[in-house]
């Protein structure tokens, strides 16, 4: 292995930190992650321009290039952080994810008092020089802290460990509510489901569930402005369907194989290039190929967890890495879906693709846990004491 012009040779033999976690590591997963890391970086560079222009108020006073800067510096903190995080033994990274998940349930529930308001919505802490989301990193750490919850379900099955997880489900989506971000509500809700049916949840009770999404989709639809002009503008064409209108847009000016890397033009016409509607950016740039293509690589990903779970024993671990890929691979759904109007519209980053530091820094932080959680030790499968039950001397 190469990195920076220095040659790294891992024996299996080889007993060192960084040898064991090469050699336990699911290697073609990682590969792909920087490979999507990768192309976000090409992706923003190619919004970047017409985001710029748009925050200059139409005269071009930031540099071209200024989103691609900025993504560059967190992709240099964020992939140390993923890589670092990878290292962690499933305990401790168990540990690590509980704690993180209190932590930033409390700053979520100081979002209402001392969150800052952006486009109507009041999603933000406010810190010296920028301001992040406590709900993007939440997520990930939600889903180990559920996972860890359900799994005790396994150890005695009395006890109540389903109500008490809808409980916490309850508290952060009457939060998420709160700020609006129904997107975000949506989607710890579809993780959660998915994994408590694996810890046992009855289909019954998950027909109940989607019925009081849908009674509460409703209310926000007869009460919520906001939410009732989004869905009148994707279920009637009614209403500000700008945006959705700019990023077909881009897709139809890009065609099969797009305009080639710089040489869009609808791009300069979306709201949020760079983040949101970067999928569009891509179609428009890369073309339809491209897109697809990136949307094949999400979906490679998914699988390519799903099927390293399929021998998994460890609840813990089955629940958990199959919610950090539910909650990977769905806000990538939302997300494209979105861009290609198959959605109402929402403001949902694009996982390693969208621009933005609390999105991409939080990634990098589930997906790290995910390469942690899915280690696996070949030569002790393989040894004859997992077999016999007996220890090695």
């Amino acid at each position: 292995m190469r990195i920076a012009g220095i040659t790294l040779s891992f024996g299996r033999a080889d007993r060192t930190v960084l040898a064991r976690w090469f050699w336990t590591i699911d290697r073609p997963l990682v590969v792909m992650l920087m490979v999507l890391i990768g192309a976000g970086a090409i992706a923003v560079a190619a919004a970047s321009p017409a985001a710029a222009l748009r925050l200059s108020g139409g005269a071009l006073r930031l540099d071209p290039l200024y989103f691609l800067e900025r993504q560059i510096i967190w992709i240099a903190v964020g992939v140390p952080v993923m890589l670092g995080i990878s290292m962690m033994p499933r305990d401790f990274a168990r540990r690590f994810a509980v704690g993180g998940f209190a932590f930033f349930l409390l700053l979520l529930m100081l979002v209402p008092i001392i969150g800052t308001e952006t486009n109507g919505a009041q999603r933000w802490i406010p810190l010296p020089g920028f301001q992040f989301q406590p709900v993007e990193f939440l997520k990930p750490f939600f889903a180990i802290a559920m996972a860890w919850l359900f799994a005790q379900r396994f150890e005695d099955s009395g006890l109540p460990v389903i109500p008490a997880g809808g409980m916490v489900l309850a508290l952060i989506v009457g939060l998420l509510v709160i700020q609006p971000d129904f997107g975000q509500a949506a989607l710890v809700i579809a993780v959660w489901l998915v994994q408590a049916v694996l810890a046992g949840l009855p289909m019954l009770f998950v027909g109940i569930a989607i019925l009081a999404v849908l009674g509460g989709l409703a209310l926000a639809y007869q009460f919520e402005p906001h939410i009732r002009n989004r869905l009148d503008g994707f279920l009637h064409g009614e209403g500000d369907t700008y945006q959705v209108d700019r990023a077909l847009d881009c897709f139809r000016s890009g065609g099969l194989f797009g305009a080639g890397p710089g040489e869009g033009t609808a791009k300069f016409r979306l709201p949020e290039a760079h983040t949101d509607y970067i999928f569009s950016v891509i179609g428009e740039e890369f073309g339809a190929i491209a897109a697809f293509a990136l949307a094949l690589l999400y979906l490679a990903i998914v699988l390519r967890v799903l099927l390293q779970l399929l021998d998994e024993e460890d609840p813990f671990t089955l629940i958990a890495a199959t919610g950090l890929v539910a909650q990977f691979g769905g806000q990538a759904l939302i997300n494209m879906s979105v861009n290609l109007s198959l959605a109402p519209s929402k403001g949902m980053t694009l996982p390693f693709i969208s621009h933005g530091g609390s999105s991409f820094i939080a990634t990098a932080v589930a997906m790290g846990l995910l390469v942690a959680l899915t280690r696996r030790n070949r030569h002790l499968q393989s040894s004859p004491y997992l077999k016999t039950g007996a220890a090695p001397a």
